[in-house]
């Protein structure tokens, strides 16, 4: 990223990784309830974003709110972080300045 483009980071699901906003080409949510966002390199690599295997899974359009965020925070100034978080009323992406 240039240095007047603000950086956007998401959190894997691991909680200790980041990946660039900008790396990702495709995020998907399979049946399963997990959210995967594949990087743009030449290993296809997958890298799980939400695992809502193990327990209630994220709502349909969770995938599509992720995007919709880092659209958001493409405007915003400074380097941002966005995450995944399920609490009692349900799931949602949190977005905090890193």
């Amino acid at each position: 990223m240039s240095g007047s483009v603000p950086q956007v980071w998401i959190a894997a699901s691991n909680g200790r990784d980041m990946i660039r906003a900008d790396a990702i080409v495709i995020v998907c949510l399979d049946g399963g309830g997990r959210v995967t966002a594949q990087l743009h390199d030449e290993a296809k690599v997958s890298v799980t974003l939400v695992d809502g295997s193990a327990g209630v899974h994220p709502p349909a359009d969770f995938h599509r709110q992720l995007l919709r965020a880092v659209a958001e925070l493409a405007d915003s100034s400074g380097a941002q972080l966005v995450r995944a978080d399920r609490d009692d009323r349900g799931w949602h992406w949190i977005t905090e300045p890193l």
